[in-house]
């Protein structure tokens, strides 16, 4: 059987040869012609579905001439690059003997619509005397390994086994943003897999301002800002707006586009030296208005117009927002030395699980916060180990009110007395206020004497930045309430517990020495 299946592959490509000529020896000719490889346009409606010719966009036109052995894409939504590489993928695999080429999706759902509708259905249809050259070895519900050269295409949500000469990371920036774990292991299992002589694509819209897609992305900027050249490990960067995409524009008639709109436009075009035309700025209103109102974020990320405004976050409905844009004009978020001078806690501490700690010292007049942690899933023991890995020596430890609660556990403490069991001294339990925002507002006119490290402290700057007003879809307006989630407010909150302590009059002025030491003990007696 084998032999018969050699013979009828080879005898095929010789009259595939005959059919196209040196024309097959060109990755390009085979991918981009429209002759070989064809794809599925879904319809609004069921049965309402077009298979066409595949001829790549501008777009990926361009990732195709500027393609690295590392590359990282920060795009706008529905330009296609999955559908490109999932079909440079197989005509790799097609041709190329022993290669294995794999696409990570973000889930399950996603990784098998990716492999149906995508790799399958552009192996199947292509010309039959193609799919008689390269005959099936294995075709399950994730891959199709080929019979003639021992190739394959696999479609997954993780892949850390063997090498892996071609990998694309699909929507990479939400794996970061939905499962960490998974992305960690992409990280350290998948991305190594693939070898220098490889070629690695990392795509996605944006999903925030942290995670490794976004630390990722930055380096290649920033790599990309400086011109120089790059080596195989350097990821390249590619960057595509959503004017990059001829078919986002309608009829400008009935859009309503503000002076302040055409204002937004005219500075992107005078930043990217480019034109946006009537019907791509009524597109980008019509779809800003209906699928994002009152979430310019979203927008951004989602339809980004420079690679800066991806990761961009509005500050509208921000409880900080001015507090911290004052803070960076007078260059109070900086480096903060640590002096000789004892260090206080302030913590919030979650129901169930999470906290977070801002370590601060008080020089003068000035309140510096030196460090920040925080952590969810873990016990208190946890933290107390935090505390005794920094070396300092602690003043005092400022606790919520709620800390004085007795827990239902075994042994019924509260959280101030499973602290002190664990040798924390000085504890301090920051009276409760009747109103949140009264404590909001007390921490933000205590701002003005407060310097944060931007190194020790980045997360808990992030916290800040993003500490947000719940919005009401009924009254289509911020409340003055926080967003009620932990994840979110727990630095926040811990930090508000230092405003109220310092409105108390809870706080003394410690005494300073020049010098910085390390204390013996992370106890204080």
């Amino acid at each position: 059987m084998t032999t018969i299946s050699l013979t009828a592959s080879e005898g095929s490509l010789r009259q595939l040869k005959e059919l196209y000529g040196d024309k097959l020896d060109d990755p390009v000719w085979r991918i981009t012609s429209g002759e070989l490889y064809k794809i599925i346009i879904k319809g609004d409606k069921p049965g309402d579905d077009l298979v066409i010719p595949f001829k790549p966009n501008r777009a990926q036109r361009r990732f195709m001439k500027r393609m690295h052995h590392r590359n990282v894409i920060l795009k706008a939504r529905q330009l296609g690059f999955t559908t490109l590489i999932a079909i440079i993928w197989l005509d790799h695999a097609l041709w190329v003997a022993n290669s294995r080429c794999g696409i990570i999706a973000q889930d399950k759902d996603a990784a098998e619509i990716i492999f149906r509708d995508k790799v399958k259905f552009a192996y199947e249809n292509l010309p039959e005397l193609f799919r008689m050259w390269a005959p099936l070895a294995k075709d399950s519900a994730s891959e199709l390994m080929f019979a003639h050269n021992n190739s394959s295409v696999r479609v997954a949500t993780s892949m850390r086994s063997g090498t892996l000469h071609r990998l694309h990371v699909s929507e990479f920036g939400k794996i970061c943003a939905k499962y960490p774990d998974k992305a960690k292991e992409v990280m350290t299992g998948s991305i190594p897999a693939v070898p220098t002589s490889g070629v690695l694509v990392v795509e996605s819209t944006a999903e925030g301002a942290e995670g490794e897609f976004f630390d990722m992305t930055q380096r290649a900027i920033a790599q990309d800002d400086q011109g120089a050249p790059l080596n195989p490990k350097d990821y390249r960067l590619h960057f595509y707006a959503w004017w990059d995409n001829p078919e986002y524009t309608i009829n400008p008639e009935g859009v309503i586009i503000t002076d302040r709109d055409h204002e937004y436009f005219d500075r992107i075009e005078a930043t990217c030296d480019i034109i946006i035309r009537a019907g791509q700025r009524a597109w980008y209103v019509a779809t800003r208005d209906a699928d994002y109102p009152n979430n310019p974020e979203r927008m951004w990320q989602e339809y980004p117009s420079t690679q800066e405004e991806a990761f961009q976050q509005s500050t509208e409905g921000c409880w900080y927002a001015t507090q911290m844009a004052v803070m960076r004009k007078a260059g109070r978020i900086c480096t903060v030395p640590e002096v000789d001078a004892p260090v206080n806690t302030f913590w919030d501490i979650g129901n169930s699980d999470g906290c977070a700690i801002w370590f601060h010292q008080r020089v003068g007049l000035e309140h510096r916060f030196i460090r920040y942690y925080e952590e969810f899933g873990e016990d208190l023991r946890h933290y107390v180990k935090i505390l005794q890995d920094t070396g300092y020596i602690f003043g005092k430890h400022f606790l919520p009110h709620d800390a004085e609660h007795k827990r239902l556990s075994d042994d019924n403490r509260s959280v101030k007395e499973i602290l002190e069991g664990l040798g924390v001294r000085n504890i301090e339990i920051v009276p409760r206020i009747t109103n949140i925002t009264t404590g909001i507002g007390m921490t933000r006119a205590a701002f003005t004497q407060c310097w944060i490290d931007e190194t020790n402290c980045k997360q808990g700057i992030k916290r800040l930045d993003n500490y947000r007003k719940r919005w009401s879809p009924q009254q289509a307006r911020y409340l003055d309430e926080p967003v009620n989630d932990h994840t979110q407010t727990a630095g926040p909150d811990a930090l508000r517990q230092w405003a109220q302590a310092l409105d108390g009059g809870m706080l003394n002025i410690h005494a300073v020495r020049k010098t910085k030491t390390k204390a013996r003990s992370w106890r204080t007696a």
